[in-house]
């Protein structure tokens, strides 16, 4: 939405709502995660573009070596289109919110997986928030060993 705030609270936002709860991130279980990641995906008050695809919720999940040991990732991302003076797309804003746990023979036989969801491309939000949640189920009690949480220019 053009006249909401700038995408430069978006991350700020997205932390306010993993620290909704009041407790060390260290103390959060997926699913407090998951919870604050739909909260936060469900907000359309940014100042983003109006096309179809300026406002993109990424899921996805793997076992990966980011760190430079393999972990499991759950990976929950927001995606934003920054749109130049000429009204021509200029680059994308990524908030990540990152959760590592130790490798498990229960977590690396899920594979991999990912699933984008955009506002205003005609899908519904509350479906695509369901089925990517019956793909958590396995991780809902778990504390992952770390968490980050950032944004990035792509």
């Amino acid at each position: 939405m053009p006249n909401g705030p700038h995408l430069d609270e978006a991350l700020h936002t997205l932390s306010s709502e993993l620290a909704a709860e009041q407790r060390e991130l260290t103390d959060w279980t997926t699913r407090d995660a998951w919870l604050a990641y739909m909260r936060f995906g469900r907000r359309r008050c940014f100042n983003a573009a109006l096309t179809p695809d300026s406002d993109g919720l990424l899921f996805q999940y793997g076992t990966y070596a980011f760190s430079g040991r393999p972990m499991f990732t759950l990976h929950l991302t927001r995606q934003f289109a920054v749109i130049d003076a000429d009204s021509e797309h200029d680059h994308y804003v990524q908030l990540h919110c990152e959760l590592r746990y130790e490798p498990e023979r229960d977590l690396d036989a899920l594979g991999s997986f990912h699933s984008w969801f955009f506002h205003d491309a005609g899908a519904d939000l509350e479906e695509w928030f369901a089925a990517m949640e019956g793909r958590l189920r396995v991780l809902f009690a778990r504390r992952p060993a770390e968490m980050d949480v950032y944004e990035e220019q792509v």
